[in-house]
């Protein structure tokens, strides 16, 4: 990485704000004042919320030296992952380390809880427990996420499909039965093959469920239902991508729930 890409986006922005055009100073002006919304949107979100074309800002990031809008997002959000590594109040002592990241963990899990659509949320019980088969799409490392909400709900008698590779769970979404449904998890919902296949069920009619970090990204405005894994606290916190605790914990929330539900009918 060269020494401007080293250079934090705000520095480079500040930089170059005198020669940039006025509707190019509108998107910089809204990253500099918003930069954890800037982190999670999407070019025509950043361009919806600074009142330009979805052009006016790539030309902004090539104007100060990122060769996309891509580029400069990644840098952006390790600027703000460096800025929380410096604002955390770490243990001054090893023996509290463990205790203080578990703690993290339970508060993250009860942020989620806390921002969960009850309704919604039963509603997705529902569907999955009297759906033909669940198609699970996922990507990557959320992929094994899918082969274990897979397993479980197969232990449960729920039909389901769900592999690592792309090609094989879209081909079984293209064979799918409108009485099917399609489980999404995508941590940033922004997955292409997961994308694709949210736009197949919704060609064919079938109802699809988003488990996502982010309720303005692509999967969740596909999804008929969406739930909501991430907390204000993960927005805050991109540059760490590695856990999908909160997601976990929302699968094994849906497989309680069908578990008791399975009970009260037996």
């Amino acid at each position: 990485m060269d020494a401007m890409q080293e250079k934090p986006v705000a520095e480079t922005i500040r930089d170059h704000y005198a020669d940039i055009f006025q509707a190019e100073r509108k998107v910089a002006d809204y990253i500099l004042e918003n930069p954890e919304k800037a982190v999670n949107a999407n070019v025509a979100q950043l361009a919806t919320s600074s009142g330009v074309s979805e052009a006016t800002v790539i030309r902004l990031c090539k104007h100060i030296g990122y060769q996309g809008y891509y580029q400069m997002r990644i840098c952006l959000s390790r600027d703000l992952g460096r800025k929380q590594m410096d604002e955390m109040d770490l243990p001054e002592t090893r023996e509290n380390t463990v205790e203080s990241v578990f703690q993290a963990f339970s508060q993250n899990l009860l942020s989620v809880a806390k921002n969960i659509d009850e309704i919604v949320f039963q509603e997705c019980v529902r569907l999955i427990m009297h759906c033909n088969t669940v198609h699970i799409a996922a990507l990557g490392n959320t992929s094994l996420l899918a082969q274990y909400a897979g397993f479980h709900l197969g232990r449960h008698g729920i039909r389901c499909t769900y592999n690592m590779v792309p090609e094989y769970f879209l081909n079984q979404i293209a064979l799918a039965r409108e009485d099917d449904i399609v489980l999404a998890i995508s941590q940033r919902g922004m997955s292409e093959p997961v994308i694709k296949a949210m736009n197949m069920a919704r060609e064919k009619g079938i109802k699809t469920i988003a488990i996502t970090d982010y309720k303005y990204s692509t999967v969740s405005k596909l999804a008929d239902y969406v739930l909501l894994s991430g907390t204000e606290l993960a927005e805050k916190n991109y540059y760490k991508t590695y856990s999908h605790l909160c997601e976990i914990g929302m699968i094994d929330a849906l497989l309680h729930f069908i578990n008791l539900y399975e009970k009260e009918e037996n």
